[in-house]
């Protein structure tokens, strides 16, 4: 799990941390999903270790339900060589909201950003992700994740070429889930609606396509944790032992 994200040298990371945990709040009256505590340290602090041992350098974390809390861990707790920043939303915006809020607050610009969700992750490398974007067609790419059954998720329908067509709606059976990982060219945003709030995937993605935008699927096999419910959430300190120490 230790390959690097080298072929763009210049990509930030957007952890996406700012939902209200609506299914697990009553496990977590007073912390925000991300800071649930796993495994000795916040959920949240998994994922910007992922992020770390990946070669990102510079993270932003979209925050809006009890931000000041993971504000506060992310002055107090410095990950080694991961610059963080984090940009509070005032009222909820949606996935893509808190995503679009972050790159303008931030001003930063870099060739690619890399967005994620702050109560999940993916135990896979992320440097393919890059193969993708070195074809000047492509735009952003969609780490998808292959499970035996996408009844809770939703799943990715894309063609032989890797081509996202559709986001099917949830069903039985198995198929490849969005993982909630993707890596969109800075020049993309652009394109993004302003409509807050804002879903990658019922706004964002469907926008694109119609505006014929190339974007790809890379499907993997690999471990897959989502903290959202309370039984995935009693699975994450087996889960984080297992793949991280």
């Amino acid at each position: 799990m230790r390959s690097r994200l080298e072929s763009l040298d210049n990509i930030i990371a957007v952890v996406l941390a700012g939902g209200f945990g609506t299914r697990i709040k009553h496990l977590l009256p007073d912390v925000p999903k991300p800071m649930a505590e796993v495994a000795e340290k916040p959920f949240l602090g998994w994922v910007l270790t992922y992020l770390q041992r990946q070669g990102i350098q510079k993270a932003l974390l979209s925050t809006g339900y009890l931000a000041e809390i993971i504000e506060q861990y992310a002055q107090t707790q410095p990950i080694p060589d991961l610059n963080l920043q984090c940009y509070p939303e005032t009222s909820p915006l949606g996935t893509a909201g808190g995503f679009l809020n972050s790159v303008k607050e931030s001003q930063e610009n870099p060739n690619a950003w890399l967005i994620l969700n702050g109560d999940s992750l993916i135990v896979t490398d992320l440097a393919p992700l890059n193969q993708y974007l070195e074809d000047e067609s492509v735009d952003g790419v969609i780490l998808g994740v292959s499970v035996p059954d996408t009844s809770r998720f939703g799943s990715l329908v894309y063609d032989e070429q890797k081509t996202l067509l559709q986001f099917a709606e949830k069903q039985s059976g198995k198929g490849v889930i969005n993982g909630g990982v993707y890596l969109l060219r800075n020049k993309l945003v652009q394109q993004f609606p302003t409509n807050f709030p804002l879903s990658f995937e019922y706004d964002i993605f469907p926008s694109l396509l119609q505006q014929q935008i190339c974007l790809k699927v890379h499907p993997v096999t690999a471990p897959f944790l989502d903290i959202g419910t309370p039984d995935s959430l009693a699975q994450a300190e087996s889960f984080i032992r297992q793949y991280f120490l």
